[in-house]
């Protein structure tokens, strides 16, 4: 007997053991699913390799060196407080990038959404309803309404004789039926759960793509930060530019009115023509003439400088429209490697999250083929009469999971597919042609840098070599060597050659903005805070 009993023993407890290990491996089968994330996992693109800058300046010049990366507040190193204090205020003040920062925000907001679709969620509810059951017709089609009626008499009656009172305080069967048969008012409350497990990755995707397209709102809030420097830079570089202008200018005009000076006081002594006269007041009306051009342009710039930092039309008139010089450009500047571009140029990170989020977008496409299974329960009370809603006896629960498996969809789920991976494919397309168009931009600016410089100094000659000729075509026409036509020529040639090497020194520092813009600095640090 006792072998028996310990034989039985064994086998329930080898059972039991059997039990416990499917068990654990059901387990670990459920936590391995769980942990399952289907779709393509995102790795970050190789930019197209680039050792070394093609234009020569880089390896030939030392204004231009790769060695060192461009300076975060590039601005700084033209030197000039004042466009120090228009950054400033640009940066805390603008519009536009303070929109850009709300975006960033709402972006954010779309992870927490995208989050909360993994987690469980709880709702209470509570309602109240006055409903017909229609018992009485259901009833009445399968004739148990009046059986059940007379049955309900009989109970009543043997109730009544068995209490030998007579009277009508027995429960009335049929009175209950009709109560039952008639509209009754329902009460409930309690709370409803539900928890979509994810075993398949379709939240964990929609949360990684919604990270995603959150780092490329605060990377197009960078790019934005970058464009919002060099345009203030731009705009205040034209400002002085038009001022420089115009103050070389004013040296041409008092050029012009020392000629026609020289040949009004030869006129007086018979050594010169009316024609002389004339043709000197003309030329100096025709150089008067361009004054009021470089005056709107230099309001104009004041304007854009106005509302790049978030101010109406005139609130900077008082500090900027006194001319200052045009900021000299920087004696060098670092340009860093080709390879580090693609790290610094916030365009080109703003397509690679891009990429990043379509990619995740691809695995919630893939998630759609799979079952949805969530676990789903409610508990409650109820009851037709609101007093019995404290009464755990009118309580109710319902616990249990659900799948939901996705059997034909009419091609919806495979469109949904091949229009992911097709948007994908176009997103890695967008950040190679980003990246390629980041390395345009820096070899234009090098060039055109570069250029720009060598006709600077080129102009720089020109504009001595005309101020000499003026002084001698006009020595040799006092002495009355010359006819007033050299000196007509030698005064415009001077004229152009002072305006274009102004425009040219203009022209080069933008240049130097642009390159700065093109190469992506300034937005490392948090300066819109």
């Amino acid at each position: 007997m006792s072998d028996r009993v310990f034989g039985g023993d064994v086998r329930r407890r080898s059972a039991g053991m059997g039990r416990a290990r499917r068990g654990l491996a059901a387990g670990a089968a459920f936590g391995a699913l769980a942990g399952c994330t289907v779709g393509p996992k995102f790795a970050p693109p190789t930019p197209p390799p680039a050792t070394t800058w093609h234009d020569p300046s880089v390896r030939t010049e030392a204004r231009v060196t790769p060695r060192s990366n461009p300076d975060p507040q590039w601005w700084q190193n033209f030197a000039d407080p004042e466009l120090d204090r228009l950054m400033q205020r640009a940066i805390a003040g603008n519009l536009d990038l303070q929109q850009a920062v709300l975006r960033v925000m709402e972006s954010r907001q779309q992870v927490a959404v995208a989050r909360a679709a993994g987690l469980p969620s709880l709702n209470g509810q509570a309602e109240y309803t006055r409903e017909q059951l229609g018992l009485k017709g259901i009833l009445d089609s399968q004739g148990a309404y009046s059986g059940l009626n007379s049955l309900a008499d009989k109970n009543s009656k043997l109730n009544q004789y068995q209490s030998g009172l007579g009277n009508t305080t027995a429960t009335d069967g049929t009175q209950l039926l009709n109560k039952l048969s008639g509209p009754i008012n329902l009460f409930q409350y309690g709370l409803d759960a539900s928890w979509e497990l994810d075993l398949f990755g379709r939240v964990r995707r929609s949360v990684e793509q919604a990270r995603a397209q959150s780092a490329a709102q605060v990377e197009a809030t960078n790019d934005a930060l970058v464009m919002l420097e060099s345009d203030v830079a731009r705009a205040y570089m034209q400002l002085r530019g038009a001022q420089a202008l115009t103050a070389s200018q004013q040296a041409n005009i008092t050029e012009a009115q020392d000629s026609l000076q020289l040949t009004q006081i030869r006129q007086l002594h018979g050594l010169a023509t009316g024609l002389d006269v004339e043709q000197a007041r003309t030329q100096l009306s025709d150089t008067q003439r361009s004054l009021p051009g470089y005056e709107s342009q230099a309001q104009q710039a004041i304007n854009q400088l106005n509302v790049l930092v978030g101010q109406p039309p005139g609130t900077l008139d008082a500090e900027l429209v006194p001319p200052a010089a045009l900021p000299a450009v920087p004696q060098v500047v670092g340009v860093g490697l080709p390879s580090t571009l693609a790290r610094r140029r916030p365009d080109i990170r703003e397509a690679e999250a891009q990429l990043h989020a379509a990619t995740a977008n691809v695995g919630v496409a893939v998630a759609g083929f799979y079952p949805d299974v969530s676990l789903t329960g409610s508990l409650g009370l109820r009851a037709i009469d609101a007093s019995y809603l404290t009464n755990w006896a009118s309580h109710f629960y319902t616990l249990g999971p659900s799948v939901s498996l996705p059997i034909f969809q009419g091609g919806r789920l495979r469109a949904n597919l091949k229009l992911a991976r097709a948007q994908e494919e176009a997103a890695a397309l967008q950040y190679r042609g980003t990246v390629l168009n980041a390395l345009r931009e820096v070899e234009d600016a090098l060039v055109a840098y570069r250029t720009d410089r060598a006709a600077l100094a080129k102009l720089q000659e020109t504009v001595n070599s005309a101020q000499i000729t003026l002084s001698l075509a006009r020595s040799r026409y006092a002495d009355g060597v010359d006819t007033f036509i050299q000196v007509l020529d030698a005064q415009r040639t001077l004229t152009s050659a002072r305006q274009q090497s102004v425009q040219t020194e203009l022209t080069l520092t933008d240049d130097v903005v642009a390159l700065y813009r093109a190469l992506g600095g300034g937005w490392e640090e948090e300066k819109q805070k």
